[in-house]
């Protein structure tokens, strides 16, 4: 099973909340993501949760070439 710190993650706001409120959050809920990063990835992407950027293309096609880089190693 999967783990994370959320305290390493999230804004200490969000640390305490439910995975399904994290993931319905606005993505400044997101440690080092300001509301004005929020903004620009909703004007550029449509992204306005959590969900919406762990679901985005961009971001998946990134990991996948990140996971086919490191298995190559």
């Amino acid at each position: 099973m999967a783990s994370i710190d959320l305290n390493k993650v999230l804004d200490k706001a969000w640390a305490d909340k439910s995975l399904p409120e994290i993931l319905a959050a606005p993505v400044d809920a997101l440690k080092g993501v300001s509301e004005r990063d929020g903004e620009l990835l909703k004007e550029a992407f449509g992204v306005k949760t959590v969900a919406d950027l762990a679901h985005l293309k961009y971001v998946r096609w990134a990991q996948a070439l990140s996971a086919l880089d490191a298995a190559s190693k």
